[in-house]
């Protein structure tokens, strides 16, 4: 009798606290869209069924694959797949999930290689995100902006020298195929080691083995300790292509906000603009020039208008955008090439020709820009290259202008023989980038005419006697130039004076 009695009392106990939890429960129906694929194509899919779904609404298929809304037309939904569609099947159902598409950020995320939607593709297992954002959301506003003072060393002389690139600055780099473009990407990356510069590298239509050098180099030199990688390699869906440089921003956003410098390399927007216009195309949008959609512009100048430097009441962080573009035949009019220069701040353009000749790397000086300016260098660069941009532009039209000449005066010679060692001193091998101070030592005594009588063949020994001349023997002088003082002339000729002397024993 009491053992019945004890088992009642629990039994009461138990539907008591069933009760208790019902009543706290609070049941509300949830509405669950359920569509159906009508088709499916080569990265793109239609579904019917679903009237809600709003414009690039993130979709859940069978076997994990993720679509993005793209066509919202009165009978059916064009979606773009982030997955290959080798699973999906017309009649399979498909799902909304109420969510923009959103890629992973934080500090975990540096080191290791994702795709756009975040998924790890280095084997060091899941990724651990602090939080996730929205691919895409609107540029910070003018008035949150602050202006592009502070250089961003790219560790090329050519480049810091007479084509100065700014943090929070839209540097495009251009040319045709196998010139060095992604090459100097990579170098400028290694080179922010120590400076406090947190890199995205974005790898958009790259062939895998391309990508997979990359990412050796960048571990190899020491790089990938603060780089990020997002990859959507020429396998990956079109879909994939089209969304990972949105989804790099995002992740080099997250340290924007929070007041750091980034820099993003997009390499390269021209495949990220075919896979748009594969994506357009089979999605039924009209062509516009050259196949391209009309928004083609917008497509671009949406994401590069996101690299910005803000306002020290908003956290004072940057970021510096370097895309890489492709250029056919040397045709910077072309379509793509075009839209690109008009959006940002200036074009680094690499000429077939100086790279078939051996001048590494291949920047056309005269055919390259920084609408930033001198804005951006430091005092120091001023001060020994101000003129050095205009000087060496007249030197390659004279050098082309003397081919049709036999009898030169000896000042046009002279100017001549000048240029040629210029051009060599700008020449500077991969994977080498140089700091400031020594970039200071070489184009100061370049300006000072100490060159001048070295013969051409052993300007690359004399300059790396040159460039360590500040770090050693006047460290004091390169903390000033670091911290942006200019250097008195007494200092100036203290180090040209010891650059002769070495030179002058090297003989």
């Amino acid at each position: 009798m009491a053992m019945n009695m004890s088992v009642k009392a629990l039994i009461d106990e138990t539907f008591n606290t069933f009760d208790d939890v019902l009543t706290q429960h609070d049941f509300k129906p949830r509405l669950i869209e359920i569509g159906e694929v009508t088709y499916v194509g080569r990265g793109n899919a239609r579904v019917n069924g679903l009237p809600n779904v709003q414009s690039e609404e993130l979709l859940q298929f069978p076997n994990h694959v993720l679509g993005l809304a793209l066509n919202l037309d009165i009978d059916e939904v064009g979606v773009v797949l982030l997955d290959h569609s080798d699973q999906l099947t017309v009649g399979d159902e498909v799902r909304r999930t109420h969510r923009l598409l959103d890629v992973p950020v934080g500090e975990s995320l540096i080191g290791r290689v994702i795709d756009p939607v975040g998924r790890p593709l280095d084997g060091h297992g899941p990724v651990s995100a602090a939080d996730r954002r929205p691919y895409e959301r609107e540029p910070a506003s003018i008035m949150n902006r602050a202006p592009v003072t502070v250089p961003l060393q790219t560790g090329f002389k050519v480049i810091d020298a007479l084509i100065p690139v700014g943090r929070g600055q839209r540097e495009l780099i251009l040319g045709d195929r196998q010139t060095g473009k992604t090459a100097i990407a990579i170098d400028t990356i290694i080179n922010q080691r120590n400076k406090n510069v947190v890199c995205v590298y974005c790898a958009i239509g790259q062939r895998n083995t391309a990508v997979a050098k990359v990412i050796d180099d960048l571990r190899k030199y020491g790089a990938l300790e603060y780089t990020a990688v997002v990859v959507a390699e020429s396998d990956a869906p079109p879909g994939l292509q089209f969304v990972a440089p949105y989804a790099a921003t995002t992740l080099g956003e997250y340290f924007m906000d929070q007041g750091r410098d980034v820099l993003v390399v997009y390499d390269d927007l021209t495949s990220h603009a075919r896979a748009y216009r594969e994506l357009s195309l089979l999605l039924r949008r009209p062509p516009g020039r050259e196949a391209f959609p009309g928004d083609i512009f917008y497509l671009h100048s949406r994401l590069l208008e996101r690299s910005t430097h803000l306002r020290d009441s908003m956290g004072g962080g940057s970021l510096t955008a370097l895309p890489i573009a492709e250029t056919e035949a040397q045709n910077l009019s072309a379509y793509i090439p075009t839209n690109l220069i008009s959006i940002t701040d200036g074009q680094i353009y690499l000429s077939p020709q100086l790279f078939q000749k051996g001048i590494l790397p291949a920047v056309d000086v005269g055919r390259s820009v920084s609408r930033v300016g001198g804005k951006t260098q430091l005092p120091a660069y001023r001060a020994v290259a101000g003129d050095l941009r205009l000087s060496y532009a007249q030197f390659e039209e004279l050098e082309a202008f003397s081919r049709f000449s036999s009898r030169l005066d000896k000042e046009t010679l002279a100017t001549l023989e000048r240029g040629r060692r210029v051009r060599e001193i700008f020449k500077q091998s991969q994977y080498q980038p140089l700091s400031v101070p020594e970039q200071i030592s070489i184009l100061l005594t370049m300006a000072a005419g100490v060159f001048d009588t070295t013969d051409i063949s052993q300007i690359r020994g004399a300059e790396q006697i040159v460039q360590n001349i500040i770090v050693d023997e006047f460290p004091d002088v390169s903390e000033d130039i670091l911290e942006g003082q200019i250097f008195s002339e007494e200092d100036q000729r203290a180090i040209i004076q010891s650059a002769c002397d070495l030179i002058q024993a090297l003989k």
